[in-house]
């Protein structure tokens, strides 16, 4: 791991506890738009997550209850600094390009549009406010998702829809979100990042290894032939079947316990 960034505890905080990591962008006054500072403060923190035994589960939120990433900060870019709005492993923000074998929630409240919609669509799954709304209002301005939005949001929700939604850049409300199966769950503001929790800790009583070799397959499932992928299931079978683990879950199950992960 290089150096931690100064926008670690700053402009992102980032939090363990549980098994869990909470990483939350915190530039309030900027509407948490994605700075160098920010860039770099995600950059490391989603290699610390990585590496670390004490995280099972990330959770990506925001400081602000109105909004969860306004994007890219235009302030940044009319400076000529748009390069530094992203880090060579990472992509834009340090994170949509980012390799994370963990599973990441994103707890969102209010918009998450533009960048914003961005980061929340590079997680695995989303968890909003009944107040938030996500959209790719690139065109609008004569710009480009180019973060990936263009085409993970096809893959989220219906061709047609998503089409749509990347040609005329307008919102789209949660309900209708939920209903396309982009958000998971629901809930009021004041109780989004309790929901989020309670999702990140039925998935870190989990073996983690089994967690972690299981995405891996599932996140390929609209990249590779099924020929690949029932292949690909083999190979990472034998390892899960080989782990310390994978002799703990059954005998504590016979023994009526719960049981004590190694994570390999």
């Amino acid at each position: 791991m290089s150096d931690k960034p100064e926008g670690v505890g700053k402009e992102v905080l980032y939090e363990v506890s549980d098994y869990i990591a909470v990483v939350t962008l915190n530039r309030p006054d900027k509407r948490n738009a994605v700075s160098p500072a920010v860039a770099q403060a995600l950059d490391w923190i989603v290699k610390d997550v990585e590496s670390n035994d004490d995280v099972r589960v990330a959770i990506l939120t925001s400081s602000l209850e109105s909004t969860f990433c306004a994007g890219a900060d235009l302030g940044e870019i009319s400076k000529g600094n748009g390069h530094l709005l992203g880090t060579k492993d990472g992509g834009f923000a340090g994170f949509v390009d980012a390799k994370k074998s963990k599973p990441w929630i994103a707890a969102v409240r209010g918009n998450a549009l533009a960048g914003g919609c961005e980061l929340s669509l590079a997680c695995d799954m989303i968890v909003a406010s009944d107040d938030s709304r996500f959209g790719l209002p690139e065109v609008k301005r004569g710009l480009f998702a180019g973060a990936g939005g263009v085409h993970r949001l096809v893959r989220a929700i219906p061709r047609h829809i998503a089409l749509e939604l990347v040609a005329t850049g307008d919102p789209l409300g949660v309900d209708r979100a939920y209903a396309l199966g982009l958000v998971n769950r629901v809930v009021p503001l004041a109780e989004t990042m309790d929901a989020a929790k309670k999702l990140a800790q039925e998935i870190s009583v989990n073996a983690p290894m089994s967690v972690r070799e299981s995405l891996n397959v599932a996140r390929l499932a609209q990249e590779m032939t099924d020929a690949d992928l029932r292949k690909l299931s083999a190979e990472k079978s034998k390892i899960v079947f080989a782990s310390e683990d994978a002799k703990e879950g059954p005998r504590a199950f016979l023994e009526k316990r719960a049981p004590k992960w190694v994570g390999r």
